[in-house]
């Protein structure tokens, strides 16, 4: 089983539901990454879903672009975000999740990316701009390696689509709460509920909410019929301002949530 399906089951395990923070590395520079990622950790989260800036963030709302911006302005690459992870990787007992653009690992070297990413702690990648069709460019290194490739799954997938996305899917389905960007959002359109347990009928593997939760009773809504949540743009707010408190009660909010 890997790294991050473990984690998640074992936190269901334990009476919880899954809560998985998104930090930009390199915003605040990267010498923050190692007290952010240990103070999450030891909050409780159960996996940290690392940002790697891009140019182009074609997913990210403004928030999470701003932090990329100035996480690009003071020069973070993925090379420098691997390199600085492996300095404290025996200090991370959670696993990491990369979200990136192929374009930087294409740059990388698929096989060296794989390689690196699993040595500073990766142990999972989200491609946002990668469809599933062209997922073979770097399934075959990163498996080789030990990562999962996690697939999003959108309201506006097909259940054709939602069952052959949730079937390639590693480690958990991140299953997208809005149409479009990311972005804190007081309210959710529709009858997401039946959504969510239509893709979690396709597959054992467990499903995850993400895109808009920014308040812990959007943690305890979306983790009363799924296996946990991500929460980025709140997080990354938070973190500018040094606003730890209501990152922790973000993270309580998980525990809080009967398991159906």
């Amino acid at each position: 089983m890997s790294r991050i399906k473990e984690a998640i089951l074992e936190t269901n395990l334990q009476g919880h539901k899954a809560f998985i923070p998104y930090i930009m590395a390199g915003d605040g520079g990267l010498e923050t990454l190692k007290p952010t990622i240990l103070k999450l950790q030891e909050l409780g989260v159960t996996a940290i879903e690392v940002g790697i800036p891009f140019t182009d963030p074609v997913a990210d709302g403004p928030t999470i672009e701003e932090a990329g911006r100035r996480a690009l302005a003071k020069g973070t690459t993925l090379r420098k975000v691997l390199e600085t992870l492996a300095t404290f990787a025996d200090e991370v007992a959670i696993p990491l999740v990369a979200m990136t653009y192929l374009n930087p690992i294409l740059a990388y070297g698929i096989d060296d990316f794989a390689k690196d990413a699993y040595k500073a702690g990766i142990r999972g990648v989200i491609i946002p701009d990668m469809p599933l069709e062209e997922s073979e460019l770097v399934h075959p290194s990163l498996q080789a390696a030990g990562i999962d490739l996690v697939q999003l799954v959108s309201l506006t997938s097909t259940p054709g689509r939602i069952e052959k996305l949730t079937k390639a899917s590693e480690g958990f389905i991140y299953a997208v709460t809005v149409n479009g960007i990311t972005g804190a959002r007081s309210s959710f359109e529709g009858n997401l509920e039946d959504h969510f347990k239509t893709i979690q009928s396709y597959t054992d593997t467990p499903v995850l909410a993400g895109f808009g939760i920014s308040t812990p009773e959007h943690v305890k809504q979306f983790g009363s019929f799924t296996s946990g949540v991500i929460v980025g743009s709140k997080i990354v707010d938070c973190l500018t301002k040094g606003d730890w408190e209501t990152i922790e009660n973000l993270v309580k909010a998980s525990k809080a949530v009967p398991l159906a």
